[in-house]
């Protein structure tokens, strides 16, 4: 920690009242309990460290510096591997279908004061106005750590977004329709990456013989499922997946319900609600490889980013937050993201110890619940995957009790899931 606070400049010459450790420690704690003030954080160095610094001190501190610093840190905690052990795996051994990284991207929007919304934009009308910010994540569910994040604008929506993942060979992206474009399709094609996307309206599919464009709505009323290959209509042509297949009345009749209710008043077109009947999806992965089933499983396990995001906002008090300066902001969003990234090693770590040693199956909400509780449980967590003393042992049986999905309940859990489909 002192290596990168010296490489960023955070640190010059020591200082008597205020350190690297301390001042992140105090902002660390006070971040779990909500929107810090100066004065804060500074009450917080003197009860946790002994030394007494001024508020007027704390503020000088959390400069550009201390941003970058942050940012180093955040890097470092992210490249972090958690031991990779066969015998201890996350869920055996089991490798999901040989992919290297199986990548969900999402984002979330949290409220920020207005007095932001020269930086971070937001909605405003004749009457009211509402400054947002948007959290773009990146969570790989192989290693289940958190890989990416980034703190935008909220008009830099995530088709502006999509183009800025990292993808690699061997990769299987799973995104939602706000992430499409054929660019990206064929981005992931030219690296040797597959892809798994909901269609999406606009979307024009071309016939692999003929090259003219194919009436989607009379190919699935004449045939009732799809499976096939289609070219899409760019430069390229790029070579994909088309599957298709019927959901019953009543999802048909709440997904239309949805969507005029989205639209206001814009009534969609009626081969846009036609299209409703059916869950369709475009991918590159083989039709050797995967059936339409085995699909939608997959594609379902995109759903892991949004309990992240829920357990962020519910038990890690991403968004609350009081009127700061936007240094401020991008401090305190930064100090909750290391939390997070953090938290997200100790949960990979123990979900495979409670595995092993009870056979039971880590609730991610609850572990999160847990750990923002109090800092000491962030620390107790960590000791007790250095080393198996009987405090160590202690916890791990009560997070085996209050923190694993309830064995009684029909419903698959994410393990259960993962490891069918896997």
């Amino acid at each position: 920690m002192n290596q990168k606070a010296r490489e960023t400049g955070f640190v010059k010459r020591k200082s008597p009242k205020i350190n690297p450790l301390n001042l992140l420690a105090s902002l660390v704690e006070e971040s779990l309990r909500g929107s810090p003030s100066y004065n804060d954080l500074a009450s917080s160095i003197e009860s946790n460290d002994g030394a007494d610094p001024s508020r007027q001190a704390v503020a000088l501190r959390l400069n550009e510096r201390f941003e970058d610093f942050l940012k180093a840190l955040l890097g470092q905690v992210i490249s972090v591997k958690v031991a990779e052990d066969t015998e201890a795996g996350r869920f055996g051994d089991l490798n999901f279908r040989d992919y290297r990284r199986v990548l969900v991207q999402d984002s979330t929007v949290i409220k920020v004061p207005l007095a932001l919304f020269p930086e971070f934009s937001g909605v405003s009308n004749g009457s009211s106005s509402v400054c947002n910010a948007r959290i773009q994540a990146v969570y790989d569910l192989l290693s289940g750590q958190l890989i990416e994040f980034s703190i935008d604008p909220y008009s830099k929506n995530d088709l502006t977004a999509a183009p800025e993942l990292e993808i690699r060979e061997g990769d299987l992206v799973l995104r939602d329709r706000g992430y499409l474009t054929a660019a990206e399709m064929q981005r992931h094609c030219d690296v040797g990456a597959h892809f798994i996307y909901r269609h999406k309206t606009g979307v024009i599919y071309l016939d692999v013989v003929t090259g003219l464009a194919i009436d989607l709505p009379a190919l699935l009323r004449r045939h009732g499922r799809l499976d096939m290959e289609v070219l899409l209509n760019n430069t390229e042509r790029t070579r994909v997946r088309l599957l298709a297949a019927p959901v019953d009345a009543e999802i048909a009749n709440l997904r239309r319900m949805r969507a005029k209710k989205e639209t206001k008043g814009h009534n969609p077109s009626k081969a846009v609600l036609e299209l409703m009947d059916w869950t369709i999806f475009i991918t590159t992965i083989p039709a050797d490889k995967a059936t339409f089933k085995e699909i939608l499983g997959i594609y379902g396990l995109r759903w892991r980013i949004e309990v992240i995001f829920k357990a962020w906002k519910s038990h890690l008090k991403f968004d609350v937050l009081h009127r700061v300066s936007a240094r401020q902001l991008r401090i305190l969003l930064k100090t909750r993201l290391l939390v997070i990234a953090a938290a997200s090693n100790l949960y990979r770590g123990i979900e495979r110890v409670l595995w092993l040693k009870y056979r039971c199956r880590l609730s991610l909400l609850k572990f999160m619940k847990y750990l923002a509780a109090s800092l000491a449980n962030l620390l107790r967590v960590t000791h007790s995957l250095e080393g198996g003393d009987q405090e160590a042992a202690a916890l791990e049986k009560a997070l085996a009790r209050y923190c694993c999905y309830d064995k009684r309940k029909k419903r698959r859990n994410f393990a259960e899931t993962w490891e069918i489909l896997a």
